[in-house]
């Protein structure tokens, strides 16, 4: 087998060209959804499979499709391309280096919940990008691969790049939504749900790219191909995005279930001068912190595993942490990430990163007293549970981990010259 499914583009330097994809079997799986298979089929196909969102909830792709409203019409398909959490920079290569796979796994979505009109919302920082998903698709559209009434039957789609405006919070699919429409980006409160009350009111599906790239894949060759890679819970492969104190930083396309030993030592070549492992961050900024030791090291990297550990994989964009890096840094660094982005609709997340950042700031300046940091963490807590979305939560998860699991780093003066 193939060694890459996702960033097939290693393998098959020029597989961004149209020839060449469809000489190694590309939109295959298109056509043969499109003429053999009715839509119910092809969401049972992808449910079977056990695909799980890759843009970090993890939700079962399938099941996801299945629960769009039949009642209403039309339909639309979004593709979530607003990567924007900081640690995680897989998606722009997949639509860098393999675009067609992407845009067959949009085009299958759209037949599968009957939608024929298809959106790439784009993080603003991606310009380029949505200018080369642009040629792509005009590629497609002069080959038949896109329009009215494609391969002889009455199924039609139209595919469109959006470019955000470079907001974290529109990764939020309802706030990606609202932007899409042309409002200001920020989070609706749920339910209804997209695939009830989706773009224009009307049932949407929105996705990950990379959860789409893999579609065309199980499609073709089905489901229990897919289920033999991977875990139980998680089948298939996955792309870790490493980074930090980590000799070989990168994306890593390999199946769930690996360990952080065998990510951070066998791929990733160890710790910068050798450094012991201090702490890790696997969903980036978003994630809890975790301290290091053999248990976490060994723990099977999938959706469940690491929840023994008060933490999730979400996007798998592993963040690796020295002892040379004080963990009072790297609350300041996120706490400052999360209230430049939060949206401000909500009170909890509006004011509670705007003190935390200002607690975090004043402990970094003025010493770490003791009573200062029961409030940085009283105020963490007072957030938690209470946001419309998701960002006042993950804006709390550092803070709250970083303080119970790493006490010392709260106490102890920093070395000069340390980051911390």
């Amino acid at each position: 087998m193939s060694q890459y499914l996702l960033l097939r583009h290693r393998e098959i330097p020029e597989i961004s060209r149209l020839e060449v994809y469809r000489q190694h079997g590309g939109f295959e799986a298109f056509q043969k959804a499109v003429t053999t298979m009715t839509p119910d089929q092809v969401t049972e196909v992808v449910k079977a499979s056990g695909l799980r969102g890759r843009g970090g909830a993890g939700f079962p792709t399938g099941l996801k499709w299945s629960f769009m409203d039949r009642k209403s019409w039309p339909h639309y398909v979004v593709a979530n391309a607003d990567e924007s959490e900081p640690g995680t920079f897989k998606d722009r290569e997949i639509m860098e280096g393999n675009p067609f796979q992407f845009l067959e796994g949009v085009a299958i979505a759209s037949y599968a919940v009957g939608a024929q009109r298809a959106y790439i919302y784009i993080r603003g920082e991606y310009q380029h990008i949505a200018r080369w998903l642009d040629e792509k698709i005009a590629e497609m559209e002069a080959a038949g691969l896109l329009g009215e009434k494609l391969f002889g039957t009455d199924y039609s789609l139209r595919i469109y790049t959006h470019l955000g405006a470079g907001a974290y919070i529109c990764g939020e699919e309802t706030a990606l939504l609202e932007s899409l429409e042309g409002k200001r980006g920020q989070p609706r409160v749920r339910p209804p749900f997209p695939p009830t009350f989706g773009l224009y009111g009307k049932p949407t599906v929105v996705n990950n790219v990379e959860t789409l790239t893999n579609v065309p894949l199980i499609v073709q060759n089905g489901a229990e191909w897919y289920r033999r890679m991977g875990t139980p819970d998680a089948p298939g492969v996955k792309i870790f995005s490493l980074s930090g104190r980590v000799k070989r930083p990168g994306n890593y396309e390999l199946p769930f279930g690996l360990t952080f030993r065998q990510l951070i030592y066998e791929y990733g070549g160890g710790i910068l001068d050798d450094r012991p492992i201090k702490a890790i961050m696997p969903a980036g900024a978003s994630s809890s912190l975790l301290r290091v030791d053999d248990r976490v090291l060994d723990t099977p990297l999938d959706y469940v595993a690491l929840r023994q550990f008060g933490s999730d994989l979400g996007s798998a964009s592993v963040i690796v942490i020295d002892d040379t890096v004080s963990i009072d840094w790297v609350i300041q660094k996120t706490i400052r990430f999360f209230k430049h982005e939060s949206c401000g609709k909500c009170t909890p997340c509006r004011e509670g990163t705007y003190w935390m950042k200002h607690l975090i700031d004043r402990i970094r300046e003025d010493g770490k007293e003791e009573k200062q940091v029961k409030l940085l963490l009283d105020v963490a807590r007072q957030i938690q549970g209470k946001c419309l979305c998701a960002l006042g939560e993950f804006s709390t998860m550092a803070v709250v981990s970083g303080i119970e699991r790493f006490p010392e780093d709260f106490r102890e003066t920093v070395l000069e010259g340390v980051p911390g």
